[in-house]
């Protein structure tokens, strides 16, 4: 064995090597099973045989990427095209509508008890303002009743007639 393939390079070597990130380090570790090596402080290295290969892997990866062409693109039918413009437009519309309708759903929930709420304390504050007025009533009906009497002497009242046109 030669010097060379003992040598050893670390990640940050690696990276300068191969113009790399440490993703696309582990990406080609990956394919091509090459396993880096810790030392026993614990640093990560690869030997030169195993950047070779990294090497190699990322130089046929360019290769693969370049023989990889577009797919030839041919005049396309207009109606096709308006036709699949259409049908995006309508799942468009039908995924807005169904996310609104579940979202103005989730906002109006308790709006059913709240209206039911809202009806009872309107018929109760009916109720609350004709016992006032019925009570308004009876209190002045007491007042004219109460003024119908004068003092007398020590403590003894007279009644005097009562006018019949209170208003009720």
């Amino acid at each position: 064995m030669n010097s060379e393939s003992n040598r050893v390079l670390l990640p940050n070597d690696v990276r300068r090597i191969l113009n790399i990130d440490n993703k696309e380090i582990v990406e080609l570790c990956k394919k091509t099973s090459v396993t880096p090596k810790k030392d026993q402080k614990g640093q990560i290295y690869f030997s030169v045989d195993e950047v070779k290969k990294l090497r190699n892997a990322k130089l046929a990866g360019k290769e693969k990427d370049k023989k990889v062409a577009l797919p030839v693109m041919t005049k396309p039918n207009s109606q096709a095209v308006v036709n699949g413009l259409l049908e995006t437009l309508n799942k468009m519309e039908n995924n807005i509508t169904t996310s609104m309708t579940k979202l103005i759903d989730e906002k109006l929930e308790g709006m059913d008890d709240v209206v039911l709420e809202l009806v009872r304390c309107k018929t109760e504050n009916e109720n609350l303002k004709n016992k006032v007025n019925e009570l308004n009533k009876e209190n002045f009906k007491l007042k004219n009743i109460l003024n119908s009497f004068k003092p007398l002497v020590a403590g003894f009242y007279i009644k005097k007639e009562e006018e019949n046109n209170i208003l009720l």
